[in-house]
């Protein structure tokens, strides 16, 4: 039974090996894609109760026991961002199905999905941290082909700039992994945990080094200050389900691999490293403020959002408590369905009116009133506007601050929602109200369009309404991470 932890992986690879034997037709790729991301959706929703009822689960590859094989470990954590990167992914790929195109369809645009999905599910699974290095680049590998493909000349610059950067980045993991492996002895993460646990404070230096050659890498992952330079360029130029799939997923990945080794290798050193993953994320936010109220482009707007996002939740994580963790997993898994339904809303926007900039239209209420009121919706979830799933998020972050006597980072969080909504509500009243100003296209398959977009923010209402039924769930993830001897004992069976 413990190989179903695997499935996560085996289904968007069997699935991405399929369609790349059908290249060229289109509607069967369509098909095939659709089936094979809604079964993974439905055996990541069983998982996730099968974890409840059965606490962690691990599969050790090849029968080899831990810590000398690779072992894939499904604790609730994993197992609830596996879930919902495959609702997002159900979601992006029936939208696209009405506005990415035929040629980038034939181009192997399906199965690139598909394999990225690999690598993300593949990060959040791994127990070794090399193979954690391996998902990477798997995910990485597929989002070039995913950001390049049609061939723009603004695609092809952001391409050239993100492999550089992701290129170094991977050059830097190998030499973390390495350093960490020259001292520990070990790749598997609960051994790693367990011995430097048994070091007592000894080579602490040389540890503090690792930490942060990780935190940079997976900071460059996340969007973490100063690592953001890339961020905004690069997710500027794919398509609009292409960027919905990187923002709600890409940058989640870097998020959880800071998360995930913080907690089981870092927690201890808390005179530098774990501060110091505190006053990047608090100038993060800062950042992310400027950036999304100094735009009037939405696709931009948006994506500054993720940084604040990633500010946000990082602040959470550094604070290093119960409540503070509960708070950031609750707002990751938020952040991850908001921001792909806000990406989607922006795409469906710009095929009606050709633009993403709200100052060359206005008045878009008066043809779709709808649209207008789902972006709204939309707004205050991201926002943080009770009862909806980001407030119950930032409440509970702001709680976990304030009771560690982190004041002032808590009073910018709740500063950070108010300058997210003056961003977004400011889309609002110059592109949906006023006097109706451009070319309005209403040809385009606008009700199919919208069956994505309603599904994740009914998901993400349903989210906050339901908070006190998820709530168990988000408890049990967060116990591997305030106490990483869960992970260990479930890990390294002795």
């Amino acid at each position: 039974m413990n190989n179903i932890i695997l499935m996560p992986i085996l289904i968007p690879f069997l699935g991405a090996i399929t369609l790349m034997l059908l290249p060229k037709r289109v509607i069967v790729q369509r098909v095939f894609a659709l089936i094979f991301s809604g079964i993974l959706v439905v055996a990541t929703l069983g998982l996730v109760f099968y974890i409840r009822e059965n606490g962690i689960t691990t599969v050790n590859i090849g029968n080899w026991s831990a810590p000398f094989g690779i072992t894939m470990v499904g604790d609730m954590l994993a197992i609830l961002l596996t879930a919902t990167t495959s609702i997002i992914l159900f979601c992006v790929i029936f939208y696209s199905f009405y506005t990415i195109g035929k040629p980038r369809e034939k181009f192997l645009y399906y199965p690139a999905i598909l394999f990225m999905i690999v690598g993300v599910n593949g990060s959040f699974l791994t127990g070794d941290i090399f193979n954690m290095f391996v998902f990477f680049e798997v995910m990485l590998m597929a989002s070039y082909v995913l950001l390049v493909i049609g061939g723009t000349q603004v695609q092809l610059k952001a391409t050239i700039k993100y492999l550089l950067i992701n290129v170094v980045g991977s050059g830097f993991f190998v030499v973390a992994i390495a350093l960490l492996y020259s001292m520990i002895g070990t790749l598997n993460m609960a051994d790693i945990s367990q011995k430097i646990t048994d070091l007592n404070g000894a080579n602490t230096g040389m540890i503090s080094v690792v930490a942060v050659l990780f935190l940079f890498v997976f900071g460059l992952k996340a969007g973490l200050f100063p690592l953001y330079f890339w961020l905004p360029g690069s997710y500027f130029a794919p398509p609009i389900p292409v960027l919905a799939l990187f923002g709600g997923l890409l940058t989640k990945v870097g998020v959880y691999a800071i998360i995930r080794t913080y907690t089981l290798f870092f927690s201890s050193l808390t005179d530098f490293v774990v501060p110091l993953l505190g006053i990047l994320a608090i100038v993060t936010i800062i950042l992310g403020v400027i950036g999304a109220i100094s735009y009037y482009d939405m696709k931009t707007i948006v994506i500054y959002n993720i940084m604040i996002a990633i500010g946000v939740i990082l602040f959470s994580v550094s604070i290093m408590t119960r409540e503070s963790m509960t708070g950031a997993v609750f707002y990751l898994i938020h952040d991850m369905i908001i921001k792909a339904a806000l990406f989607l809303i922006v795409g469906i926007v710009m095929a009606i009116t050709g633009y993403s900039s709200v100052k060359k239209f206005s008045g878009l209420m008066s043809v779709k009133p709808s649209l207008g009121w789902i972006f709204f919706i939309a707004t205050l979830g991201l926002s943080g506007i009770p009862p909806l799933s980001g407030f119950i998020g930032k409440l509970l972050i702001v709680e976990g601050a304030f009771s560690a006597g982190q004041i002032v980072g808590g009073i910018l969080i709740l500063l950070s929602s108010l300058f997210v909504l003056m961003s977004l509500i400011k889309v609002f009243t110059r592109g949906f109200w006023g006097e109706k100003k451009g070319v309005f296209n209403l040809q385009i398959p606008y009700k199919k369009m919208l069956v994505p977009v309603v599904i994740l923010l009914a998901i993400s209402i349903g989210y906050g309404v339901f908070s006190n039924a998820i709530y168990p769930f988000i408890e049990q993830a967060v116990d591997p991470l305030v106490d990483p001897s869960v992970y260990i004992d479930a890990v390294i069976k002795e």
